[in-house]
């Protein structure tokens, strides 16, 4: 089965900030669409929507093709419309799979399914991350280096306003002694929902290779085994790398 994979950027700062637009030329959008064409290959089809489109690019007939969703939001999480939050809602309830990614802990879909004000605590010295494998039997920590070494990133903290995760995979630990739940894994419906915070926009994190590699496991994993049209969940295949 071949999945079909809706990347879903903000795409504000990349039209706002010349060191982002440098950092990431086609967007953030672009690089994690990239990076899992290039981690999964023939596996999906991967095809990108941006706020600033019409409906954000998130039409019915859009959701109703797609498998599986990223999600990276930050500067404009407010001006999300409340129609097409609700469409994906429903849509991540009937199966489709969905990652939230870095800030995209505050935005209205991932608070709409948590229920809980989803807050932390951060700044942003550039320090380093080490995100650290605490469930090696998981299927999205397969292949990833333990721990996975982010030299320069912000620093989220806990508490972090999330219910308790279903599975936790990462948790990470920061310079400055911060530790966080990097890597939680929810049940929504018949959906799967995976929250990974690393991939702030200031540093080159989705050109990450470890990083790649965890969205492409994870998107493996949230995909519905019978794709779009058919949601039921009875079987999972094993991630190989």
């Amino acid at each position: 089965m071949t999945i079909n994979v809706t990347v879903w950027g903000e795409n504000v700062h990349e039209r706002q900030e010349e060191d982002v637009r440098r950092r990431y030329p086609e967007g953030l959008h672009g690089a994690i669409a990239a990076g899992l064409r290039e981690r999964l290959g023939g596996n999906v089809t991967v095809r990108t929507a941006t706020m600033d489109e019409p409906s954000h690019g998130l039409t019915e007939k859009v959701l109703a093709e797609t498998d599986v969703m990223t999600w990276w939001g930050h500067a404009a999480h407010e001006d999300v419309s409340d129609d097409v939050v609700a469409r994906v809602h429903e849509r991540v309830l009937g199966g489709m799979g969905l990652l939230v990614l870095h800030s995209g802990h505050y935005s209205k879909v991932f608070r709409s399914l948590m229920g809980t004000t989803c807050t932390l605590t951060w700044r942003d010295a550039g320090e380093r991350e080490l995100v650290w494998t605490i469930d090696p039997a998981h299927p999205i920590a397969a292949g990833v280096p333990n721990p996975l070494v982010i030299e320069q990133h912000e620093t989220y903290g806990e508490p972090f306003g999330i219910p308790t995760p279903d599975e936790l995979v990462f948790i990470s630990s920061f310079t400055g002694g911060e530790v966080f739940r990097a890597g939680c894994c929810y049940r929504r419906g018949k959906g799967r929902v995976f929250y990974f915070s690393p991939g702030d926009q200031k540093y080159p994190i989705f050109h990450h290779e470890g990083v790649q590699r965890v969205l492409a496991n994870a998107v493996l994993w949230a995909a519905p085994p019978g794709g779009a049209g058919e949601p039921l969940r009875n079987v999972h295949t094993p991630i190989t790398w």
